[in-house]
């Protein structure tokens, strides 16, 4: 069964932070200790403004999401439990699709999970670092339709 990929919906605000929540603990491997309130705040005020939100659904259920600009990806995340089953990749390819040609983004170098799966979808590491707000060492990652074959 695939998800549906469809246009963010302010009804599914509570289950996106708590999937967001989830999915960042499992593949990082910290506790986040802010409050589900405050990243619901962040989410409203920085990621949706600024990105194209969209919703992976199984029967109507959140599964999955991604917050992405024509540049950039700020934020994918599948459901604990749902990994390896196409919703991640699906994503994906349609922030390819709606880029201009290259996308960038950050995660965490211990987030190995993540790391495999960019770079199967065909993006580089461009740059190592360290994020001061987790102290943790991050990797931004490249792709381009042009030097990777293509969406």
């Amino acid at each position: 069964m695939s998800a549906t990929l469809v246009e963010y919906d302010a009804s599914y605000l509570e289950p996106l932070v708590r999937l967001w929540r989830e999915a960042f603990e499992f593949g990082v491997g910290v506790t986040d200790p802010h409050p589900l309130s405050e990243q619901r705040e962040y989410f409203l005020s920085q990621v949706l403004p600024a990105n194209q939100v969209t919703l992976a659904l199984l029967d109507s259920r959140l599964v999955g999401f991604m917050a992405a600009s024509r540049e950039s990806v700020c934020q994918l995340h599948v459901q604990v439990g749902f990994h390896r089953q196409g919703i991640g990749s699906a994503l994906l390819g349609l922030a390819k699709e709606r880029s201009s040609g290259s996308l960038w983004l950050y995660t965490f170098t211990r987030n190995v999970r993540a790391c495999a799966f960019y770079e199967k979808h065909g993006f580089v590491v461009v740059e190592r670092g360290f994020e001061p707000n987790w102290k943790l060492d991050d990797v931004k990652y490249s792709w381009s339709a042009q030097t990777r074959g293509g969406i």
